[in-house]
């Protein structure tokens, strides 16, 4: 065995430049795929991420009859003395906050220009609010006790051309099924980073939000976070009633869910293209070789080589190759996905609503990620050996001796 492995890394050195640049394409190959396959982990994981921080928690706890996709405000889907449910539920161990929420549609108008808009009442005083707070582009965040302020996201602001202390109508959706209006002042505007977030919401104190609604000391959902994510179906159980239903954030971001397995789905097919023009780099470096050494294949088979030990050969060169190219691909994709994560992608507002995804995509490669594609890569390197060790294997001693035609 050691024989063939000196024979076959003396092989490789007879042309270096080529060697090189076969396993520099196999290395940029599984770079790109490291880049990718980070890419799209870390898309789906900041939106999850995302929509846990600004809007489903780990867990909401609502009314048996609360339907999330209609924004109800009737009193038989709302939650009644939410500051009390809210207090109860923080008490517990895993539980970091509990802080209730109320949920509703509405209209902003201003002068000529209007546009439909989800109504968010919140306790300003939450911990649950400091991507708000942190967030203030301009203006002043909000009190509990303001009845004519809201807060509006930087691509509603622009999409209005609102500032901070401008007047606008808000009309909304009550209880009794009626519609009422009020005009406010815009008393600051936030950014999440989340366009699709920012564009159709709007926040006001609870206390307001449950007056324009006519819902007073009612609340849509309790929005929880948890200390530890782990904990979500021992917390879920522990609040489990006949009169409430509590959603875990897997159930409420089951369209991210559902986009990251489609996702995954379709890398593998780009894997395997990528994957496949690089082994056809190595299957030609081989190719070549075979052509190079015809005579000397001739000589080892009639010296008493076994075909086996012949194709043993070419696999150890093109082993010879991979490594080298992993070597090099993880070195240059490391490089790549470290400045993904950092930097980052800026996507702006693509326009995607039913899930979170920031103005930028950081890249996140796992482990799991890592090893699978490196393992990817070794196989198809090696497979890309097959037909070039076959090729070898079968020169007659004789007539490759003569420089015959393969």
């Amino acid at each position: 065995m050691m024989q063939l492995i000196k024979m076959a890394f003396r092989d490789l050195l007879r042309n270096k430049r080529r060697s090189f640049f076969s396993s520099l394409a196999l290395g940029m190959g599984l770079a790109l795929l490291l880049l990718m396959a980070a890419t799209v982990s870390g898309e789906i994981r900041g939106a999850m991420d995302t929509s846990i921080r600004l809007d489903s928690g780990h867990l909401q706890v609502r009314a048996k009859t609360y339907d999330a996709n209609k924004n109800s405000v009737a009193y038989e889907d709302l939650i009644a003395n939410p500051n009390e449910v809210a207090a109860k539920i923080a008490s517990l161990e895993p539980v970091s906050v509990a802080t209730p929420r109320l949920f509703a549609s509405g209209i902003l108008s201003d002068r000529d220009e209007t546009t439909g808009i989800r109504i968010l009442g919140i306790d300003t005083s939450s911990p649950a609010m400091a991507p708000f707070k942190d967030g203030m582009l301009t203006g002043k965040y909000l009190e509990n006790d303001d009845r004519s302020g809201i807060l509006i996201g930087e691509t509603l602001a622009n999409k209005l051309s609102l500032k901070a202390g401008d007047a606008v109508n808000l009309l909304a959706n009550t209880s009794n099924g009626d519609v009422d209006q009020q005009l406010f002042t815009i008393r600051g505007i936030f950014t999440t980073h989340t366009p699709a977030f920012d564009e159709y919401t709007v926040l006001m104190p609870l206390a307001k939000a449950q007056a324009i609604t006519k819902t007073e000391d009612h609340a849509s959902a309790i929005f929880v976070l948890l200390k530890n994510s782990d904990q979500v179906d021992n917390v879920k159980n522990a609040l489990q009633t006949e009169q409430l239903q509590v959603v875990t954030y897997l159930k409420m971001n089951e369209v991210l869910l559902q986009t990251e397995e489609f996702s995954r789905g379709y890398m593998v097919l780009i894997y395997l293209i990528v994957l496949a023009i690089t082994a056809a780099v190595i299957v030609n470096t081989l190719i070549m070789s075979v052509f190079e050494r015809t005579r000397e294949i001739g000589i080892l088979s009639a010296i008493g080589m076994k075909s086996t030990r012949i194709m043993s050969l070419f696999f150890i060169e093109s082993s010879f190759l991979a490594i080298g190219g992993i070597f090099a691909g993880l070195i240059i994709g490391g490089i790549m996905v470290y400045f993904a994560s950092t930097v980052g992608f800026y996507i702006g507002n693509y326009g995607a609503t039913s899930m979170l995804i920031g103005e930028r995509i950081y890249a996140y490669l796992t482990l799991k990620d890592a090893i699978d594609l490196t393992i990817m890569a070794f196989i198809v390197a090696i497979l890309a050996a097959l037909y070039p060790a076959i090729m070898a294997a079968r020169l007659e001693p004789v007539e490759a001796m003569r420089g015959g035609k393969i």
